[in-house]
């Protein structure tokens, strides 16, 4: 897997020296903030030594290297999960090519759909922590000593001070803000009515199909890692609707002012910490 990691760090360099101080998850209808990004360089996925295609439509499988407010990143167009066929490894393999090329802090984005009564569709909720429904960890298996310790602490899964800062930030902008506990579950279906009534139960506010692998993952390297989920949908049984995923596109798409306001002002903070 290093070696791997290496190669595919060397790859990168060879086409754009950078060394990027923050990197960026872009989920499902979320990667319009592309259009943030100064002196872009772009490099397909399929470019990458080791990379695997994304599958899944509004992830374009893109890896764009630039700055924002001045700050050094890397962003990941779209992601990769298990429920594609990918085992644990492959999916958080972009993640920890990241913190190979230098990222010290990472934030993950995901479309997700509302557990919270208290949450509408186009709200933005910044994850406090997570719980782990997938019953997959993508540290299983020998531990590389490299890249961190056997037994990770999770206590801070979601760094409290970027949380903190992000929550200002929303707050300037007269934007608010929710903050919850996303449930990563490992689809493709979208959740029965008694699954999400389950959830709640559980303590979950929101629910998606990714993210927590990639937390896990950065935690292990000592990344300081926050979240932002996007409430596209509520959860099934809350209100009569078929869940579609051009709908939680369309969604997504509604919250983009937020969205990126709220990531462009982080950022330029997130750099000073």
């Amino acid at each position: 897997m290093y070696e791997k990691l290496g190669k595919a760090a060397q790859y990168i360099q060879s086409v754009k020296i950078t060394k990027p101080k923050i990197g960026i998850v872009l989920g499902s209808g979320l990667g319009v903030f592309i259009e943030q990004i100064e002196d872009k360089t772009i490099i397909a996925y399929n470019d990458i030594p080791f990379f695997k295609k994304t599958t899944v439509e509004g992830h374009e499988g893109r890896l764009i290297l630039g700055k924002v407010k001045g700050v050094e990143v890397a962003v990941l167009q779209g992601r990769l999960h298990a429920y594609e066929g990918l085992p644990m490894e492959e999916v958080v393999f972009p993640v920890r090519l990241l913190a190979i090329l230098g990222v010290s802090k990472l934030i993950l984005t995901n479309a997700a759909g509302g557990i919270n009564l208290n949450y509408r569709p186009g709200n933005l909720v910044i994850i406090k922590d997570h719980i782990n429904f997938m019953g997959k960890n993508p540290l299983i298996g020998p531990n590389n000593n490299e890249m961190g310790p056997r037994f990770p602490d999770m206590t801070h899964a979601y760094n409290p001070e970027m949380n903190s800062i992000m929550k200002e930030v929303s707050n300037e902008l007269g934007y608010s803000i929710h903050e919850g506990v996303y449930a990563g579950v490992l689809g493709p279906t979208y959740e029965t009515p008694s699954e999400i009534k389950m959830l709640r139960i559980l303590g979950g506010d929101m629910v998606g199909m990714s993210t927590v692998p990639e937390a896990i993952a950065a935690k292990h390297l000592g990344l300081k890692v926050c979240g932002i989920s996007c409430i596209t949908n509520m959860g099934a049984g809350i209100i009569d609707q078929t869940l579609k995923h051009e709908d939680i596109k369309h969604e997504a798409m509604k919250a983009m002012n937020h969205f990126t306001a709220l990531l462009n002002n982080s950022i330029e903070k997130f750099g000073k910490i």
